[in-house]
């Protein structure tokens, strides 16, 4: 399949792939849906406009309406858009009025976030994350607690703070407790720190009391982004026990604009990791819901202006896969909504080069990691900017999902 835009070989947005996400424009200002084809964006909202698109979803703000169309409509509009883009296909390759307005640069449009998110969940479904976690602060031997092997481990976050890649973080401000103190002090977090992580978005969802069954979990996922889950660790430290993160998790939470369909992952999935014990029977199935995503995280310091990578991970490294948590999540009865995005947790390899925090990849501090210019970091200073991306490699293509980035401001004073 060959689009008549133009593009590299390891551009991260190839005909194969057709990202969708909310963009503006200095001359039209109105949020819109378009797709990522090559560096441009193709406004969606102006070809249905044309009558080239049968629907009625893409000249609204949000992907919300089509995100709960379901997957027959979201099929067909992929293969709608996929053959309008072909270089076959000679409806906008030859109107060369036609696509002067409908091709922008992606660098001349303004990216917002891709869905109203009523809802947030982190989940907490990395092995080796949670392994290394629990080997520091706990008892090696006993790394994970006795569920974790048996459900997957999960909290609800706050979706207002959920913003989109490029917006500045401030180091929050909280109680801590020192070291050797018995009683907190409030003041900025001192242990500042990234997690690498995917997110999915919900699709049509599903009705109060009417749980989704792991056979039918694929109807209910719409595709996938890159998220940073910032926490401040020091403040963590002291308010979790007994209920969980609170305040380090809900000062922001920063994700990638366009959001990759599932339908575009299809060829890059693996067989699930062996899980043991076996879960129970709800939580079981046949199907590989494992993918073969690479990672990186990069760092910028106002002395580093180049980014320097400091994590390679995979997000086939999940024990609890997508499926799993969506079915464990709604296995109450909770209804989940379109445009509800839910988040992987913290994506760790095997290796130390391949962990998903600063947390981890510093082991606490105690392993400061060292950047080409010799600066070395324990946690993230301020004026540090961190870099995600990632990529599933094809056969002379790869599908990507381009960059989320946030600097890392100082506290605001109290």
């Amino acid at each position: 399949m060959k689009s008549f835009v133009q593009y590299e070989s390891d551009c991260h947005f190839p005909i194969q792939n057709l990202p969708y996400g909310i963009f503006s424009t200095k001359a039209n200002s109105q949020k819109r849906v378009g797709v990522a084809i090559g560096d441009l964006v193709l406004d969606l909202a102006l070809m249905e406009k044309e009558g080239l698109l049968n629907s009625n979803h893409f000249s609204k703000s949000s992907l919300n309406s089509f995100m709960a169309a379901g997957r027959n409509s979201w099929s067909t509009s992929r293969k709608e858009i996929q053959n309008l883009l072909l270089d076959t296909t000679a409806t906008l390759r030859d109107n060369a009025d036609l696509r002067k307005h409908a091709l922008v640069a992606i660098s001349d449009v303004t990216m917002h976030l891709p869905a109203e998110i009523g809802d947030y969940t982190d989940f907490y479904s990395s092995r080796q994350h949670a392994t290394n976690v629990g080997t520091m602060f706990r008892d090696p031997d006993n790394a994970l607690l006795p569920n974790w092997l048996h459900i997957p481990v999960g909290y609800h976050g706050r979706s207002s703070s959920v913003v989109i890649s490029g917006t500045p973080i401030h180091r929050p401000n909280g109680q801590t407790v020192p070291g050797d103190s018995e009683t907190p002090v409030f003041g900025p977090c001192k242990l500042m720190d990234f997690e690498l992580e995917m997110g999915y978005f919900v699709g049509p969802g599903n009705e109060f009391g009417k749980p989704v069954s792991i056979e039918d979990a694929n109807e209910h996922l719409f595709g996938l982004v890159l998220v940073n889950d910032w926490s401040a660790r020091d403040i963590q430290k002291w308010e979790y026990v007994p209920l969980g993160p609170f305040l380090a998790k809900n000062l922001g939470t920063s994700i990638s604009p366009w959001v990759v369909p599932m339908a575009a992952l299809e060829e890059f999935r693996i067989a699930n990791p062996e899980q043991s014990p076996a879960p129970l029977p709800y939580l079981k199935s046949s199907e590989k819901w494992t993918y073969d995503i690479q990672l990186e995280v990069a760092l910028t310091t106002p002395d580093l202006q180049k980014p320097a990578v400091i994590s390679h991970s995979n997000f086939k490294y999940m024990y609890w896969n997508m499926a799993q948590q969506l079915t464990h999540h709604t296995i109450t009865g909770c209804n989940l909504q379109p445009g509800d995005l839910l988040a992987s947790g913290t994506i760790s390899g095997e290796t130390p080069g391949s962990y998903g925090s600063m947390l981890e990849l510093s082991w606490k501090g105690t392993k400061p990691v060292e950047l080409p210019n010799g600066e070395q970091r324990k946690f993230l200073k301020d004026g540090d900017t961190v870099i995600m991306t990632g990529w599933a490699q094809g056969d002379g293509y790869r599908i990507g999902f381009g960059e989320t980035t946030g600097e890392l401001l100082p506290a605001l004073n109290l």
